[in-house]
């Protein structure tokens, strides 16, 4: 468990770098997930595009609008006292124009974003200078690259052919340096040989984020549904499951069907008394008072 109190910020985040203390990062779509991670210490929350799959059902992250985007990074900044709100720039939300860009990461800050993730290198380099030139912090995110599923022909790990090719070893080397030059202060590597992933963790001045990327990376982040176990299905080689909530759940659940069929809930305990009773109760509803 992380027991750093102070909040974490851009530049704490990016001093890390250099600290020897790995960054621990999950993902977050709601309030009552931020309230939960945030306590327990994590360092990050990714407000992900992956709420497509997760949260929508979608078979990629390239539905997500930026309005939904905003919406749960709202729902999150709520739930945050320390960890630090990244929130994912969706497809088209960033790509169109740099007036374009600019507009939709401003809008994540003003939900309550502390920093915006893009992907892509080459291409996005001057659109990461932009922002960082007006005090937008940004996140890089290079490697296997969701919103380039089709040209990747699925989520497939990148990294291993040779030449200058998108998702080649060395356009991803050359990636990661040109967002580092443009002012990132962090850069995601995901899918990529865990030899790839160390020699862009050395070459480059940020701190790397990993997913399916090795250990020799500055830190890790995956989906919060994912490694407690949400998906009994869902079980790719880079995933460790540190919980089987799917079961917990399900047990929980029947529990309750079987307790409201016979009686057993709700019982005396669980309920109001009778009209006579003139004190004063406060109903309250997902940890909050109505």
């Amino acid at each position: 468990m992380n027991t750093t109190l102070e909040r974490v910020t851009i530049p704490s985040f990016r001093a890390r770098k250099n600290s020897g203390q790995k960054i621990s990062v999950l993902t977050a779509y709601d309030y009552t997930s931020a309230v939960l991670l945030d306590n327990a210490g994590i360092d990050a929350l990714l407000v992900g595009d992956s709420l497509g799959m997760v949260i929508q059902g979608q078979s990629t992250t390239l539905p997500v609008e930026l309005e939904h985007s905003i919406y749960h990074t709202a729902c999150v900044a709520r739930g945050v006292k320390r960890a630090l709100v990244i929130a994912d720039m969706p497809f088209l939300s960033y790509q169109v124009s740099p007036e374009q860009a600019t507009e939709s990461a401003g809008r994540l800050l003003k939900a309550g974003a502390s920093a915006v993730k893009l992907e892509g290198g080459a291409a996005v380099a001057s659109t990461v200078a932009r922002l960082v030139s007006f005090d937008i912090p940004v996140m890089g995110h290079v490697g296997l690259t969701p919103q380039s599923v089709h040209r990747m022909g699925g989520n497939k790990i990148q990294g291993r052919g040779t030449g200058d090719g998108a998702g080649s070893r060395e356009q991803i080397l050359k990636d990661a340096q040109l967002l580092d030059e443009a002012g990132v202060f962090s850069i995601v590597i995901e899918g990529v040989p865990a030899d790839l992933a160390a020699e862009i963790t050395e070459l480059v001045s940020v701190p790397t984020i990993g997913i399916g990327a090795g250990a020799a990376c500055d830190g890790q982040v995956l989906v919060m549904q994912d490694m407690l176990g949400m998906m009994p299905n869902f079980s790719p080689k880079f995933l460790k499951k540190y919980a089987n909530l799917h079961s917990v759940i399900t047990e929980a659940v029947q529990a309750y069907i079987e307790d409201v069929q016979t009686g057993k809930f709700p019982t005396e305990e669980h309920s109001f008394g009778n009209t006579k009773t003139k004190k004063i109760e406060t109903v309250t509803y997902g940890g909050k008072n109505s």
